[in-house]
């Protein structure tokens, strides 16, 4: 008995002790998280295949592509499936965005307003395609609280951009506390108008890095039930022949 009553108290002064310094520790900054999430969500470049529900209000669409990537400012996207869809191409080079269709055999440039239109009916506009830079490129962030989300630990972060040329003036996302991804996102306009909500979920662990595999993309100002993006294999680190970053690759 004596014994058992040393082992209890070493016990109970033990997970004092942890409360005590779990209390007293210096909580991470908005910055420390959003570092950690950058060094999970970027990459030197990555590929990868992925299925895009669109969830309308009839009827449900899918769409196939591949996409490889170097960086924040080169990308290279082909729809495979539908056979309707099947052959597009989307090249993005040093901010500007091109799209070749082969029905017309044509090569256009969208700029300007056409960045704000949608993606083949989805939730996604080419400009939410188009920004891949890292979130501490373009806003401050700031941690304001925690809160569970699907049994999970998440730190709440509030972005504000520090730069004009950035599609959403403020964000909110909830950061999953351990792995270090978003679970959840909010954007909104310069105005504070709420525009878009994502859900992020079927977390992996791919070449030492948590990744969401599955997106929900929800345009809140659109009817439809949002946009599922499903990424089906991605690979890290991969070697991509610069090639494939030109014009002349839409149409090959």
């Amino acid at each position: 008995m004596k014994y058992l009553t040393i082992l209890l108290l070493a016990a109970v002064l033990f997970t004092s002790a942890t409360a005590f310094e779990n209390e007293n520790s210096t909580p991470l900054s908005g910055k420390e998280i959003i570092e950690k999430v950058d060094a999970n969500m970027a990459a030197e470049n990555r590929i990868i295949e992925s299925d895009m529900i669109i969830h309308g209000k009839r009827r449900d669409r899918a769409v196939s592509s591949k996409t490889w990537s170097i960086g924040t400012d080169q990308s290279f996207s082909e729809y495979l499936s539908p056979a309707r869809e099947a052959g597009t191409k989307m090249l993005k080079v040093e901010g500007k965005l091109w799209i070749y269709t082969p029905q017309t055999d044509r090569t256009i440039q969208i700029s300007g307003h056409m960045l704000r239109q949608s993606v083949m009916g989805s939730d996604l506009s080419y400009e939410d395609m188009m920004d891949d830079r890292e979130l501490l490129e373009v806003y401050d962030a700031k941690h304001t609280g925690e809160e569970v989300i699907d049994g999970r630990k998440c730190y709440i972060i509030e972005l504000s951009a520090k730069v004009e040329d950035v599609a959403y003036h403020t964000q909110k996302m909830w950061v999953d506390a351990e792995r270090f991804v978003p679970l959840q996102q909010e954007m909104y306009a310069k105005s504070g108008q709420l525009l878009k909500r994502t859900n992020l979920s079927n977390i992996k662990k791919v070449d030492g890095r948590w990744f969401p595999m599955t997106m929900i993309y929800k345009d809140v100002l659109k009817d439809g039930k949002g946009t599922e993006y499903r990424i089906t294999k991605i690979a890290f680190n991969q070697e991509i022949p610069d090639y494939i970053f030109t014009k002349a690759a839409l149409k090959k």
